[in-house]
């Protein structure tokens, strides 16, 4: 039986979303100078505007791409798309995660489409061979429910005629994205950097935006997924930091604190080693561990942030659903009882495991002293099984 650990993570945060804040986080030491003032009003807009241009600083995306906020984090980036700019052509959803799952069914049941749907079972890739780019095409970059991220961007054509459409939440800020072949790109400001939840950004090519200026949904638009103004084309002021509804300037503040901090650290390189030598510390330990292994099988295709790994021991497999739930419960219990790691359980609709997140908030340091943690608990429960 492994003795308890002595040393635990200093920051012992891994929840996939809202992702831990970094290291010296303070929030006494956010700006108070325009809380309470109207979302309107123009020094709001223009801090809003600052919070956009230093998202474009640190993600460094064609300065001829769009961007802008939208309520609802990614997700109410991602139905903005969808609702705003489906329609003209048929619709391919790459689904081999839960939400992939769920941008087919909003798809299919709300705006009745009728997608093509390229699925994959948990922990792989489908094959993207299939994918018709005659179509306009949703997909996740980076699974965060199921640790699978895209190799590359080969797979899209250059020549497409349709858009491409990508939920980049677990991916941006984390993983190199090829700009030239994303049409629409969303992300939320809870996941890479930590920041609070609620509001989602957008990054438009001029594909997209062409797409805005031409199409005509041929359903009701609620407003707060509304990107077009009253002359039914796309409302420019939106990529100058006016709001769509009213957003919290805390959380503006909030992001702006997690921008700088990036910037003051070498910017988007320097995000993605941070987070390239967390996901390689806990790969070392799952490496060592004969208990656990990835969910995904093909290294290629491992994500770097959400990383979402499998029991192989057959006390554990040898449970039904019910009881690897239960197992998961317990392990989660054991550690958050100790201080030691919290929220590293996988999403409600995935295989019962575990997931860390390794982005580059995280310390690396932590991703090490977590381990013996885990081994820890997981003795401890799989003690109990009897």
């Amino acid at each position: 039986m492994t003795a308890k650990p002595q040393v635990k993570p200093e920051r012992p945060w891994f929840s996939a979303g809202p992702t831990a804040k970094r290291l010296g986080y303070k929030l006494s030491a956010l700006p108070e100078n325009l809380q309470g003032r109207g979302i309107r009003a123009p020094e709001v807009v223009e801090r809003f505007a600052y919070g956009l241009r230093l998202t474009r600083e640190v993600l460094n995306p064609p300065h001829d791409y769009v961007m802008l906020y939208t309520p609802g984090s990614d997700t109410g980036a991602v139905e903005a798309a969808l609702w705003g700019m489906l329609g003209p052509k048929p619709v391919t959803v790459v689904a081999y995660e839960n939400f992939g799952l769920t941008w087919a069914s909003d798809v299919k049941d709300h705006l009745k489409l009728n997608p093509t749907v390229v699925k994959a079972p948990w922990g792989e890739l489908p094959d993207l061979s299939a994918v018709d780019w005659s179509n306009d095409v949703v997909f996740p970059w980076n699974g965060t429910t199921s640790g699978v991220k895209m190799p590359d961007g080969d797979w899209i054509a250059d020549d497409r005629e349709g858009l491409s459409i990508c939920d980049a939440t677990s991916a941006a800020f984390a993983q190199s994205l090829p700009w030239d072949k994303l049409d629409v790109v969303t992300f939320s400001f809870q996941k890479a950097l930590g920041g609070e939840a609620g509001i989602g950004v957008m990054v438009l090519s001029p594909r997209a935006v062409a797409r805005l200026d031409e199409n005509v949904p041929a359903w009701p638009v609620p407003k707060v997924l509304r990107l077009t103004g009253k002359d039914g084309k796309f409302d420019r002021a939106l990529a100058d930091g006016v709001a769509i509804n009213t957003y919290s300037v805390l959380t503006i503040e909030d992001w702006i604190d997690a921008l700088e901090w990036a910037k003051a650290i070498g910017g988007l390189e320097a995000l993605i080693a941070r987070t390239d030598a967390n996901y390689a510390a806990l790969s070392a330990w799952v490496e060592r561990t004969p208990w656990i292994d990835f969910l995904p099988q093909r290294q290629a295709i491992r994500s770097t942030t959400s990383v979402c790994l499998k029991f192989t021991d057959d006390r554990v497999a040898a449970l039904d659903e019910k009881g690897q739930k239960a197992f998961v419960k317990r392990f989660k219990a054991l550690l958050e009882g100790e201080g030691a790691v919290f929220d590293m359980e996988p999403h409600r609709n995935a295989p019962p495991g575990l997931r860390l997140w390794c982005g580059s908030t995280v310390e690396t340091a932590d991703v090490v002293a977590a381990g013996p943690w885990l081994e820890w608990a997981f003795e401890t429960a799989v003690a109990e099984i009897g």
